[in-house]
Protein backbone atom coordinates (compact mmCIF):
# COMPACT_ATOMS: atom_id res chain seq x y z
CA UNK A 1 0.00 0.00 0.00
CA UNK A 2 2.61 2.04 0.92
CA UNK A 3 3.83 1.65 -2.81
CA UNK A 4 0.97 2.70 -4.21
CA UNK A 5 0.68 5.96 -1.97
CA UNK A 6 4.56 7.04 -3.80
CA UNK A 7 3.28 6.61 -6.90
CA UNK A 8 0.20 8.58 -6.41
CA UNK A 9 2.53 11.39 -4.68
CA UNK A 10 4.80 10.84 -7.69
CA UNK A 11 1.70 11.68 -10.43
CA UNK A 12 0.96 14.76 -8.16
CA UNK A 13 4.47 15.73 -8.58
CA UNK A 14 4.43 15.54 -12.25
CA UNK A 15 1.26 17.50 -12.51
CA UNK A 16 -0.49 20.53 -12.07
CA UNK A 17 0.19 24.33 -12.07
CA UNK A 18 2.33 25.50 -8.79
CA UNK A 19 0.73 28.11 -6.44
CA UNK A 20 2.22 29.50 -3.15
CA UNK A 21 0.47 28.43 -0.32
CA UNK A 22 -0.02 31.15 2.75
CA UNK A 23 3.18 31.73 4.98
CA UNK A 24 5.42 31.86 2.23
CA UNK A 25 6.63 35.59 2.25
CA UNK A 26 10.25 37.15 1.99
CA UNK A 27 12.23 38.11 -0.02
CA UNK A 28 13.36 36.20 -3.05
CA UNK A 29 16.97 35.53 -4.12
CA UNK A 30 18.33 35.79 -7.44
CA UNK A 31 18.42 32.03 -7.78
CA UNK A 32 13.95 32.32 -6.44
CA UNK A 33 13.56 34.41 -9.44
CA UNK A 34 15.64 33.19 -12.18
CA UNK A 35 13.77 29.80 -11.07
CA UNK A 36 10.99 32.10 -11.59
CA UNK A 37 11.80 33.23 -15.09
CA UNK A 38 12.69 32.22 -18.21
CA UNK A 39 16.26 31.37 -18.08
CA UNK A 40 16.87 27.92 -16.61
CA UNK A 41 18.42 27.21 -13.56
CA UNK A 42 21.54 24.81 -12.99
CA UNK A 43 23.83 23.52 -10.18
CA UNK A 44 26.95 24.34 -10.54
CA UNK A 45 27.68 20.04 -10.80
CA UNK A 46 24.87 19.98 -13.32
CA UNK A 47 26.76 22.70 -15.25
CA UNK A 48 29.74 20.93 -15.42
CA UNK A 49 27.58 17.69 -16.80
CA UNK A 50 25.90 19.63 -19.18
CA UNK A 51 29.70 21.02 -20.50
CA UNK A 52 31.30 17.47 -20.06
CA UNK A 53 27.67 16.37 -22.16
CA UNK A 54 29.04 19.03 -24.84
CA UNK A 55 32.78 18.12 -24.94
CA UNK A 56 31.41 14.50 -25.83
CA UNK A 57 29.23 14.94 -28.55
CA UNK A 58 31.97 17.74 -30.00
CA UNK A 59 34.95 15.41 -29.63
CA UNK A 60 33.37 11.76 -29.87
CA UNK A 61 30.25 11.63 -31.26
CA UNK A 62 31.08 14.39 -34.60
CA UNK A 63 33.90 11.89 -35.09
CA UNK A 64 32.19 8.88 -34.90
CA UNK A 65 29.33 10.34 -37.62
CA UNK A 66 32.45 11.42 -39.52
CA UNK A 67 33.94 7.69 -39.70
CA UNK A 68 30.51 6.18 -40.68
CA UNK A 69 29.95 9.19 -43.33
CA UNK A 70 33.10 8.42 -44.88
CA UNK A 71 32.36 3.98 -44.82
CA UNK A 72 29.20 4.88 -46.31
CA UNK A 73 30.66 6.59 -49.26
CA UNK A 74 32.48 4.11 -49.74
CA UNK A 75 29.41 1.87 -50.83
CA UNK A 76 29.63 3.73 -53.92
CA UNK A 77 26.46 5.38 -55.39
CA UNK A 78 25.14 7.98 -52.45
CA UNK A 79 21.29 7.97 -54.56
CA UNK A 80 20.85 4.49 -53.06
CA UNK A 81 22.80 3.79 -50.08
CA UNK A 82 20.91 3.79 -46.83
CA UNK A 83 23.63 3.80 -44.49
CA UNK A 84 24.95 7.65 -45.82
CA UNK A 85 21.58 8.76 -45.27
CA UNK A 86 21.04 6.84 -41.99
CA UNK A 87 24.49 8.70 -41.04
CA UNK A 88 23.73 12.02 -42.31
CA UNK A 89 20.20 11.93 -40.29
CA UNK A 90 22.05 11.34 -37.47
CA UNK A 91 24.90 13.76 -37.82
CA UNK A 92 21.91 16.31 -38.43
CA UNK A 93 20.81 15.35 -34.93
CA UNK A 94 24.62 15.56 -33.49
CA UNK A 95 24.41 18.65 -34.68
CA UNK A 96 21.26 19.95 -33.42
CA UNK A 97 22.16 18.54 -29.84
CA UNK A 98 24.88 20.38 -29.86
CA UNK A 99 23.52 23.49 -30.92
CA UNK A 100 20.86 22.97 -28.10
CA UNK A 101 23.53 22.19 -25.27
CA UNK A 102 25.65 25.64 -26.23
CA UNK A 103 22.60 27.50 -26.21
CA UNK A 104 21.64 26.50 -22.17
CA UNK A 105 24.89 26.82 -21.07
CA UNK A 106 24.96 30.65 -22.76
CA UNK A 107 21.57 31.09 -21.21
CA UNK A 108 21.66 29.35 -17.67
CA UNK A 109 22.06 30.77 -14.18
CA UNK A 110 24.48 28.87 -11.96
CA UNK A 111 23.27 28.53 -8.78
CA UNK A 112 25.62 28.59 -5.44
CA UNK A 113 24.30 26.48 -2.71
CA UNK A 114 26.45 28.68 -0.88
CA UNK A 115 24.48 32.43 -1.28
CA UNK A 116 21.37 30.77 -0.09
CA UNK A 117 19.80 31.20 3.03
CA UNK A 118 19.52 27.89 5.26
CA UNK A 119 16.14 28.57 6.30
CA UNK A 120 14.48 29.03 3.08
CA UNK A 121 13.95 26.42 -0.04
CA UNK A 122 15.31 27.34 -2.71
CA UNK A 123 17.78 26.08 -5.48
CA UNK A 124 19.50 22.98 -4.09
CA UNK A 125 17.95 22.60 -1.09
CA UNK A 126 16.98 19.26 0.11
CA UNK A 127 13.47 19.38 1.52
CA UNK A 128 11.49 17.15 3.93
CA UNK A 129 7.74 17.16 3.35
CA UNK A 130 4.43 15.98 4.52
CA UNK A 131 1.37 15.39 2.56
CA UNK A 132 -1.40 16.96 4.61
CA UNK A 133 -4.25 14.76 2.88
CA UNK A 134 -2.53 11.53 3.47
CA UNK A 135 0.64 12.18 5.91
CA UNK A 136 2.61 10.79 3.37
CA UNK A 137 6.47 11.98 3.51
CA UNK A 138 8.71 12.43 1.33
CA UNK A 139 12.35 13.98 1.03
CA UNK A 140 13.63 15.73 -2.26
CA UNK A 141 16.44 17.78 -3.27
CA UNK A 142 15.12 21.18 -5.52
CA UNK A 143 17.06 21.53 -8.93
CA UNK A 144 16.72 23.10 -12.01
CA UNK A 145 14.77 21.24 -14.74
CA UNK A 146 17.43 20.09 -16.86
CA UNK A 147 18.81 17.82 -13.43
CA UNK A 148 15.59 16.54 -12.42
CA UNK A 149 15.22 12.74 -11.88
CA UNK A 150 11.63 12.64 -9.61
CA UNK A 151 12.45 8.56 -9.34
CA UNK A 152 15.65 9.51 -7.79
CA UNK A 153 14.29 12.16 -5.17
CA UNK A 154 15.63 15.41 -7.32
CA UNK A 155 12.62 17.73 -8.68
CA UNK A 156 12.62 20.52 -10.83
CA UNK A 157 12.40 24.21 -9.52
CA UNK A 158 9.46 24.62 -12.33
CA UNK A 159 7.65 21.52 -11.35
CA UNK A 160 3.98 22.05 -9.26
CA UNK A 161 5.74 20.90 -6.10
CA UNK A 162 9.20 22.19 -6.78
CA UNK A 163 7.65 26.05 -7.56
CA UNK A 164 5.22 25.75 -4.77
CA UNK A 165 8.26 25.01 -2.07
CA UNK A 166 10.60 28.19 -3.74
CA UNK A 167 10.82 30.64 -0.93
CA UNK A 168 8.81 28.11 1.65
CA UNK A 169 10.53 28.32 5.08
CA UNK A 170 10.47 25.34 8.15
CA UNK A 171 6.52 24.58 9.06
CA UNK A 172 4.88 26.26 5.81
CA UNK A 173 2.87 25.30 4.33
CA UNK A 174 2.36 25.33 0.54
CA UNK A 175 -0.15 24.27 -2.02
CA UNK A 176 -0.58 23.58 -5.47
CA UNK A 177 -2.98 22.60 -8.49
CA UNK A 178 -3.49 19.39 -9.40
CA UNK A 179 -5.84 17.92 -11.84
CA UNK A 180 -8.26 17.00 -9.06
CA UNK A 181 -7.95 19.92 -7.02
CA UNK A 182 -5.71 21.29 -4.47
CA UNK A 183 -3.06 19.28 -2.68
CA UNK A 184 -1.14 21.02 0.50
CA UNK A 185 2.45 20.23 1.75
CA UNK A 186 3.89 20.77 4.81
CA UNK A 187 7.84 21.67 5.16
CA UNK A 188 9.52 19.27 7.94
CA UNK A 189 12.81 20.14 7.44
CA UNK A 190 15.60 21.87 4.69
CA UNK A 191 19.32 21.25 4.70
CA UNK A 192 21.74 22.25 2.02
CA UNK A 193 23.66 19.57 0.40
Amino acid sequence: MRRARGVLFYSVLMTGRASKGSGVEGAMTMADNAAKGNRPVVSSEGYAKLEEELNYYKLVKRKEIAEQIKVARSYGDLSENAEYDEAKNEQAKVEDHITQLENMLRTVVVVDHADQPNDKVGVGSRVKVRDKANGFEAEYKIVGATEADPFDGLISNESPVGAALIGARLDDEVTFAVPDGMRTLKVLSITKD
